[in-house]
């Protein structure tokens, strides 16, 4: 999944929006979660064992070391050459840690979206879609910044949509925070940013039998001075709208696209032409971390 960040100088204000104006989160007869658009069709496994077979491979991404260091060079970020410009204070800056992961630093929070490390986005590192180029940083270099001089423990507070916080405390996860869609709260010390579990088309699965028993969302960050939209994974749908009128516009937004062949790919992410979509809508009108001694995770779905 390729990242593209959109940024925009805000010229409005946020239209007021009723709640029952929304397209809540629905579940099917069976009790798993569904989405409620008519855009959403979930590909048969007919297709997808096709393209698996058959398709070709029309990326043309080298596969030599040298000519992808040439051609996607990986850059280290600022905050591991120069750890002493990692605090946060106010304004925006934006770092794109490859895949999903975003930093954001916005109104002296931090946010990390979706942490992935790994070399492959599954629970399992023999298996599953391979990414082309490392990430640019370790966990241990991006725990560095989470911590401060001074503070020796920093509090972590995960905000999750609906199903996935069970998982999580057996895990050995605290601090978590479950929402549905539309739900929003705050990290205890800054009230005065607000984390919006806003609505994603998209499904989840971990295992063969547990098909969408958890919500997948996207997220949208309201500070007093910035606002923030992480799509995570998801497919063009009519909430882009309702997001964009309800919280818009946005000074950052961060949404995902390339990965829209085999054509059904459009349901779960966003292509090219959807990205201009979302653009005009919110004008600039998606897992997230905060960090200066308190750190929030705000995870979209779970594999």
């Amino acid at each position: 999944i390729c990242y593209t960040l959109l940024l925009s100088t805000k010229t409005s204000s946020p239209i007021p929006f009723q709640k029952e104006d929304v397209t809540k989160s629905c579940r099917d007869k069976h009790g798993r979660w569904m989405n409620p658009w008519p855009t959403w069709c979930f590909p048969s496994y007919s297709l997808r064992l096709r393209f698996l077979l058959w398709d070709k491979n029309n990326s043309n991404v080298p596969t030599s070391k040298e000519a992808l260091d040439s051609e996607l060079p990986v850059m280290e970020p600022y905050f591991v050459q120069n750890p002493d410009l990692s605090e946060s204070g106010p304004g925006l800056r934006v770092t794109w840690l490859g895949h999903a992961t975003v930093l954001v630093e916005m109104d002296g929070v931090n946010i990390l979206t979706d942490p992935i490390f790994s070399q492959r986005a599954s629970p399992f590192q023999f298996i599953g879609p391979k990414r082309f180029r490392g990430p640019p940083c370790t966990v241990e270099q991006v725990s560095y910044l989470l911590s401060s001089s001074v503070i020796l423990i920093t509090i972590i507070w995960m905000f999750v949509p609906l199903g996935l916080m069970d998982w999580l405390v057996k895990m050995g996860c605290e601090n978590v925070m479950e929402l549905d869609w539309w739900e929003e709260n705050c990290v205890p010390g800054h009230d005065d940013v607000t984390f919006v579990c806003t609505p994603a088309q998209h499904w989840s699965k971990r295992t063969a039998m547990d098909d969408n028993k958890s919500l997948w969302s996207s997220w949208s960050v309201l500070g007093p001075d910035h606002r923030f939209f992480f799509a995570g994974d998801t497919g063009y749908c009519a909430s882009f709208q309702e997001i964009g009128r309800r919280f818009g516009p946005f000074d950052l937004a961060a949404v995902p696209i390339g990965a829209y062949l085999p054509r059904y790919c459009t349901c779960t992410q966003t292509k090219l032409e959807g990205l201009v979509g979302v653009f005009l809508i919110h004008s600039v009108s998606s897992t997230a971390l905060t960090l200066q001694n308190m750190g929030v995770l705000l995870l979209c779905d779970l594999f």
